[in-house]
Parts: C-alpha cells; structure tokens; sequence
C-alpha cells in the first residue's frame, strides 16, 4: 500500500496541504434540481461506505429514502481503517461499488484526492454556511461529521463520586481489570485519539494503561456498548455519540470529557469520480449536508455538526464548553507506522 500523505483537519484548519498539484477550483454549489433527482431515480440506487455506527447510518439512509423515493441507499459500515484498505483492494482488482463515502480518519481523503479518486462537487450548503477550514478548496470533500472520544462509566457500577474525571485517573489501581478500550488499527476515531492523547500525555501514558489490564475492542462504538451492559465498568476512549444515545436511551452510562483534554475527530464525506451511481451520489452528499440531516445528526445520532444552522440537543454539554484536544492528521501520517508500533508494544491482541 502506498504510504500515507495527509494533512490536519478538525477543529483548526482544515486543508491547507490538499492543493499541491491540483489546479483545478472547486466547481460552482450545486442545488438540488429536479433534474438531479429525475437522474438519481432512473439509476435507482446509491452505494454508501462508512464508518459512523451503522445504527445511525441506516437512520440517516432512512430518512433520505423517505425525503427521496426511489433512490434507496445501500449502507456498508466498517471501521474507518478497514474501509480504507477494502477500497484499496476494491481498486486493485478494478472493482467499482462504492458511490459515496464517510471516514473517521480525515486523512483518508488527502490520499483519496491525491490518487485521483474524487469527484468535485460542492453541495449548495457546503457552500454557504461551512468555515472554510472545513472544506476541501477543491470541492473534492467536507466535514460532514465531528464526534470526540470520550471517558465513560457504568453508573450502577461506579458511583459519580468515584468516577475518573481524566486520564491520569485510569491509572489508579482500582481500575485494574476493570477497562475497555479500542483499537487505532481498525478505527480512525481512535487511531486520532490515540494521537493526539500520546502527544500531550506521552506514551508512558499508555505503557501504564496497558498495566491495568485492560479489555481491548476494535470500533470506537464498541465501549461504549461494553459498559453499557456491564461488562466493564469504565471505558477509557471511545465515541461520545454513541455513549450519548445509549444514556438518552435508558442505559446507566455517563460521559466523562477529561480534564486533560478531549480528542477531536473530523469525519468528511466524498463523492467518488467513478461511482457506478454518480446522480444518486450526488443527490445523496447533498442531502448529507442539508441543515435537515445535519440536525438529524445531532438529535437522532448524537453527532457534533458544523453547521451553523444546527442546535444542540437540550441536556448535551456544548461543544464550545469542552476543552479539546487538537487534531493534526499531517502529523499523523508522518507518524502511522509507528503509532501502531508503538501501540502494539503495549496492548497486544
């Protein structure tokens, strides 16, 4: 596989490394036609790989067949990691499925766009109401999702009082045994997190965390589910919003946002240059980033949206009022082998 070149997006800026060797600018916004809609319903269907949980693809796929009838979408959900390396493998056996897709690790799309794999097109809210810094200069891609990794805890297990407020507190010899945790080789939230959280901790962070015996799990939406049902009390990353929907849902589970500081991950979306359902495609990112479906977002997936025109749900801290950590994916690829390595060292599977 080729090696990694990318840049960092999240919360700072977002594509300052994505225009060397592209000359092209981003085409004009795109509005939803009826032209664009009659195309995508005589193709009759879109392929969508991504890696947000699949209970909140499948509502957002949903929503859009409801709004749309006729173009029904087909969800292929995998961790971000694994994504990137079947799409490798898609191509190097000149296999073309995928339409659209969403990652975890921003820096999928530096190397997507890079290849020449991506096709510019600039949804007509892209355009209008998303920060620059949150969008190709291309049109190749944007932001269509953020979520953080968070700590979370068992609360018939673990008492308010005695909950870890922050990383250092995972440490402590009570927690032995009693941790889940996921995998950077197989999410990009977590390879992220795991970043970011050895660049302002160390790695003796995660030498000593590996001490505690800790329960390893691949996607960042598995912890959460962990502690949910009990089977460790405490998590030590994993995806807010996911922790987010099984609370508001009745689970005894509550967020922790460390006072250290709390991983940021940007997730774009793209359209393909060769999607084998190019309308529907279209059609689809479209409606991905419509105020609609970004509110949807936040309410039904429990997401963080960047646009503006979305709200928080009541009983969600702000994400203004939460200390982030600051994503850098140029650093990341610089770094990738080794952060697996590195990892490894400590927590073998």
């Amino acid at each position: 596989m080729r090696r990694r070149t990318f840049l960092g997006i999240g919360a700072g800026a977002l594509l300052a490394a994505a225009r060397p060797g592209v000359a092209a600018d981003a085409p004009a916004p795109a509005a939803i036609s009826p032209e664009l809609l009659a195309a995508a319903r005589k193709e009759a269907k879109v392929v969508w790989y991504t890696s947000v949980d699949l209970q909140v693809g499948e509502r957002i796929a949903r929503a859009f067949e409801a709004k749309y009838p006729g173009v029904p979408v087909q969800v292929e959900r995998s961790g971000a990691e694994r994504i990137f390396q079947r799409l490798a493998q898609e191509r190097g056996s000149n296999i073309r499925v995928a339409d659209i897709v969403n990652s975890s690790d921003a820096a999928h799309f530096i190397i997507w766009k890079r290849d020449g794999w991506l096709a510019p097109y600039v949804p007509e809210d892209v355009a209008r109401h998303y920060a620059a810094e949150h969008k190709d200069p291309d049109g190749m891609f944007a932001t269509w999702r953020a979520s953080l990794s968070v700590i979370g805890y068992n609360t018939r297990l673990v008492k308010p009082e005695d909950a870890p407020k922050g990383f250092a507190d995972l440490l402590d010899p009570r927690w032995t045994g009693r941790i889940v945790k996921a995998h950077p080789g197989y999410s990009g939230t977590i390879l992220t997190a795991t970043f970011q959280t050895a660049r302002d901790l160390g790695w003796q962070y995660f030498e000593q965390l590996a001490k505690q015996r800790v329960m390893q799990v691949q996607s960042a939406t598995d912890p959460p589910k962990k502690i949910a049902i009990g089977e460790r009390p405490v998590m030590a990353d994993g995806a807010e919003y996911t922790l987010l929907l099984l609370k508001e849902a009745g689970s005894p589970v509550e967020v922790v946002y460390p006072v250290e500081g709390t991983p940021f991950v940007a997730g774009p979306s793209g359209i393909f240059v060769d999607a084998p359902h190019p309308n529907a495609a279209r059609l689809f990112q479209s409606y991905l980033f419509s105020a609609e479906a970004q509110q949807a977002l936040v309410d039904v997936g429990g997401l963080r949206s960047l646009h503006p025109l979305t709200k928080e749900k009541a009983g969600r801290r702000p994400i203004r009022e939460i200390r982030l950590m600051k994503e850098d994916a140029k650093a990341v690829e610089e770094q990738v082998e080794a952060i697996k390595q590195q990892y490894t060292r400590y927590f073998r599977t």
